[in-house]
């Protein structure tokens, strides 16, 4: 069965007069067919440039130097421009974080709405009004709202207005860019919860992107970790959680507190992200990593099945 999504050896570059950093390197990866994939990692390793590629959405100085985007066996990276504008918000949508920013503060939230609408549908003025309030209704919004400014809303409000135009065109893929960001834990919860429902009832996938392991663990399916642009572990989302492979997954989960059982000293990852223009000899991760080896400092790992639901990128499971 053909995946939804299917990534296949994605390399991107930034170029600048410095030289060229690989934000994405060599990743591979598939979401499935009303699956919520979760991708996390620190600020900085890629995250955002891999959703922004699948969409091909990104712009210089960001360059695809390598790899395939296939969505439902479709190339991405050779659509047409007129393919890529029905691509976008019919087939995949992305929900931006900070909402205040992703709106325009000077349109109403129903002009937004049924921008989107009428741009891609062909339908009258009227419909798309009768849609836009459909969608409001959907996430939790009166159709009041309507006639709101971005400003006149607060933020969790904002964020449920992003969410409906991302629902507009009912597409089948939805990326999530840091949803949740600047919102209060009680607002968040409601997000979530509303997105459980609504993955529910139209049944589409999500690319949910967050540098919140805890956060990743309430919805995801599988959870994929990024280090320095490379996929270092990726399997199903409890078995992560819970049996951690790779160090740096290790260092992640060891930073958050146990609600239950006696409080302990917590211990953060030594040392500062690598600096993308200058990528070391072997494992990216090796500088900061206690269990490196003399194999890290000469050998670059590469993603590896070590069982059935769980890939690791790491040189101490290479002989499995």
């Amino acid at each position: 069965m053909i995946p939804l999504l299917q990534i296949n050896h994605l390399c991107v570059d930034y170029v600048s007069p410095n030289g060229v950093a690989r934000a994405v390197n060599d990743v591979s990866l598939t979401i499935g067919e009303g699956e919520t994939l979760g991708i996390a990692g620190e600020s900085g390793c890629g995250k955002s440039t891999l959703a922004f590629a699948i969409a091909k959405l990104h712009k210089a100085p960001a360059l695809i130097s390598e790899g395939e985007i296939l969505f439902q066996g479709e190339d991405v990276l050779t659509m047409s421009a007129a393919r890529l504008r029905e691509f976008r918000w019919n087939d995949v949508s992305v929900v931006f974080q900070s909402a205040m920013n992703a709106l325009n503060p000077v349109i109403t939230i129903g002009e937004q709405l049924t921008d989107v609408i009428l741009a891609h549908r062909n339908v009258s003025y009227r419909h798309a009004v009768e849609r836009a309030a459909e969608l409001l209704n959907i996430v939790g919004i009166h159709s009041d709202r309507l006639r709101s400014f971005p400003h006149q809303l607060s933020g969790g409000m904002r964020q449920r207005v992003v969410i409906a135009i991302a629902l507009a065109l009912e597409p089948k893929l939805i990326i999530m860019d840091e949803p949740t960001t600047a919102l209060d834990v009680v607002v968040e919860r409601e997000i979530l919860n509303e997105l459980y429902d609504l993955k529910s009832r139209f049944g589409f996938s999500i690319l949910f992107i967050s540098h919140d392991l805890s956060l990743m663990g309430e919805i995801a399916d599988r959870i994929g970790i990024m280090y320095a642009g490379n996929l270092v572990e990726l399997g199903d989302a409890e078995q992560v959680f819970h049996a951690p492979k790779h160090p740096y997954t290790q260092g992640l989960l060891a930073s958050f507190p146990t609600i239950h059982g006696p409080k302990e000293r917590l211990f953060g990852i030594p040392g500062s992200p690598v600096n993308l223009l200058d990528i070391p000899r072997g494992c990216n991760y090796q500088a900061r990593c206690i269990q490196c080896t003399s194999l890290c400092r000469v050998h670059e790992p590469v993603l590896k099945r070590v069982s059935d639901e769980r890939q690791v990128a790491c040189h101490l499971y290479s002989a499995s």
